[in-house]
């Protein structure tokens, strides 16, 4: 870092709100945040003593940006935009994998009910929920089904289907539906899913006593079964508080020894439905980084009917950017709520530091001995190895890791086409990796690490230094007992540092191997597979795979196929491909 430079440069930051962003050495955003007071805020990170993650995050810092906004909210709203663009590798990013199941009741000509959990990506849909798991929203789902006769089919056919004939499909295929009726039938799905199975049940009741008088005992018990069903559903209301009705999310959060924890209940109808938890590294102002939760979460969740919040936060932007109602209770029940919130987020916190802290330091650490052994910064270390049959089938992969934790996106997979030894294909591979990068100025790692030993150490070495990059990517190797275990690594120089199999860096680079191992392996089984399943026809002129099903499916296998004559196959595709194909398959016959 140019203290210099930097020091400059901060004098001159406005005191304006906007969104500032810092930089590594080679360029890239680390960290996005917002401010009140641009001048302010970022020369805080410059001064003054931090915790170990500030600090560790402020000594890659080489250069900042900024961008000046008219207001906090634009500044709030411009730092998410910027992380989703950039995902800055120290930034809160608390948005994951997984969602809830919802019900959707879609909003075509002729709709259906279905369970989803693309509860933001259709705009006209309606959705009930959130469920607590996918059982629970599967029966709801069904028992709605039976009560109300939407379309079930996810392709209109040309004629009723089973579904009509039970009474679990008005048959929209063959009959004209008025639109109307489905509207009704949408309201009445909205009142059961608020509550109001009154008119539901009675009707269910009267349907059972009229079977039973008429004798229809099989229809009855079929009634009394969606009753107990409807029951077996709705009794699990919590009547948290006289406020049994309310809907709303209620989100707290806790801040200590760097971490931040975030807790939220998800209350439909006066119950929680679920509980959101997360904990993550805190890098800037615990504030503002659960105000940028809250608009990340919403970017993927439904809006909340009412979003309830502690008191401490200035939720004036949050407020503006969300476009629903924000609460911050002082007293009564919604406060009760966020103190339950806070009182789990802490005892979370208190229950997982432990485990995450120790993994986040033992991953810190190992970085640290490594770049130690390396006697340079090995925070972007690349690995290599190759997967092959026999000589055929090679491939190669490349794997990346950022201060210990895998950058996915940086991954590569390579079809090699030397494949005398493994020495060649690493030649190749380290060839094609780094000439590429050298091309496109592309971001080059501090070090790659072979597996190996000194052969791979020496291939991988002379590529490197025909490049020109020998002084600038340090290469150790992977070293082997005779248990095929790595105990300890090996330098350009051939010096053998030894690992501690208790250490972090042991436990790091066995993740490392077995990573760049699963990667090659899952190619290569994966273009061998493609290849067991390609064909003579795959070869041959106008048959694509449509025509190439065609044929299998007509003559049923390739030995009919073979022994048709130009006319036959002539029957199923034009003349000219069947001549192409009859003339491929006498050709492959005489070959082979």
């Amino acid at each position: 870092m140019d203290k210099e430079y930097i020091k400059a440069k901060l004098q001159n930051l406005p005191d304006s709100p906007g969104s500032y962003q810092m930089k590594d050495k080679d360029g890239e955003i680390i960290y996005v945040g917002k401010a009140k007071n641009l001048h302010n805020r970022v020369n805080q990170y410059f001064v003054g003593a931090h915790d170990f993650k500030t600090t560790k995050m402020v000594s890659n810092i080489e250069d900042f940006d900024f961008i000046v906004t008219s207001t906090e909210k634009e500044a709030l709203v411009l730092e998410i935009n910027l992380i989703k663009k950039y995902r800055p590798k120290y930034n809160i990013q608390f948005i994951d994998d997984s969602s809830y199941p919802y019900i959707k009741l879609t909003r075509e000509t002729y709709p259906r009910l279905m369970v989803a959990r693309d509860s933001k990506k259709d705009k006209k849909a309606r959705y009930f929920g959130p469920f607590p798991d996918a059982s629970a929203a599967r029966d709801t789902q069904k028992l709605l089904q039976t009560l109300y006769p939407f379309r079930r089919c996810d392709r209109m056919p040309h004629k009723v289907c089973l579904y009509y004939h039970m009474g679990q499909c008005l048959g929209p295929c063959e009959f004209e539906i008025q639109p109307e009726k489905y509207g009704e039938m949408a309201d009445q799905v909205t009142k059961f899913m608020n509550g109001d199975i009154k008119d539901v049940e009675e009707g269910l009741k009267r349907k059972m006593y009229e079977a039973s008088e008429a004798l229809e005992f099989e229809r009855a018990q079929e009634y009394k079964l969606l009753l107990d069903s409807i029951h077996e559903i709705t009794k699990t209301k919590q009547n948290i508080e006289k406020d049994n009705r309310g809907s709303r999310d209620v989100f707290a959060w806790h801040a200590d020894r760097g971490y931040l924890a975030i807790t939220g209940f998800l209350v439909r109808d006066g119950v929680i439905m679920n509980k959101e938890f997360r904990l993550r590294p805190l890098y800037g102002d615990a504030e503002d980084e659960f105000a940028s939760f809250l608009i990340q979460y919403y970017q993927d969740h439904p809006a909340a009917k009412e979003l309830v919040i502690p008191m401490e936060i200035d939720a004036t932007a949050l407020k503006e950017v969300l476009e629903f109602t924000v609460f911050q209770p002082q007293r009564g029940y919604k406060k009760q709520l966020i103190d339950m919130c806070l009182e789990n987020a802490k005892k979370q916190l208190d229950l997982k530091f432990s485990t995450v802290e120790r993994q986040q330091t033992m991953t810190d650490q190992a970085v640290e001995q490594l770049s130690k052994l390396a006697d340079r910064p090995m925070n972007r270390v690349e690995l290599f190895d190759n997967s092959h049959t026999s000589g055929t089938f090679t491939v190669a992969s490349c794997v990346v890791y950022e201060d210990g934790v895998p950058d996915k996106k940086s991954y590569r997979l390579y079809k090699l086409h030397t494949a005398n030894s493994d020495v060649d294909s690493m030649k190749e591979v380290v060839y094609r990796r780094y000439f590429r990068l050298l091309n496109d100025d592309g971001r080059l790692p501090d070090g790659i690490l072979v597996d190996g030993g000194w052969t791979q150490i020496e291939a991988a070495k002379e590529i490197l230094d025909s490049l020109g990059l020998a002084e600038t990517i340090k290469v150790m190797g992977l070293v082997k007992d005779s248990h095929h275990n790595t105990n300890a690594l090996m330098d350009t120089n051939g010096k053998v540092f030894d690992i501690d199999k208790n250490s972090g860096l042991f436990f790091l680079l066995t993740r490392m191997q077995d990573e760049v191992h699963r990667v090659a392996i899952s190619y290569h089984r994966k273009l061998r597979a493609k290849a067991q399943t390609k064909s003579v026809l795959d070869e041959v002129e106008g048959v694509g795979p449509k025509r190439k099903k065609q044929l299998l499916k007509a003559f049923g296998n390739f030995s009919s196929l073979k022994e048709a004559s130009i006319d036959d196959i002539a029957k199923i595709v034009p003349r000219q491909v069947a001549q192409n194909v009859y003339d491929a398959l006498h050709v492959e016959n005489e070959n082979g």
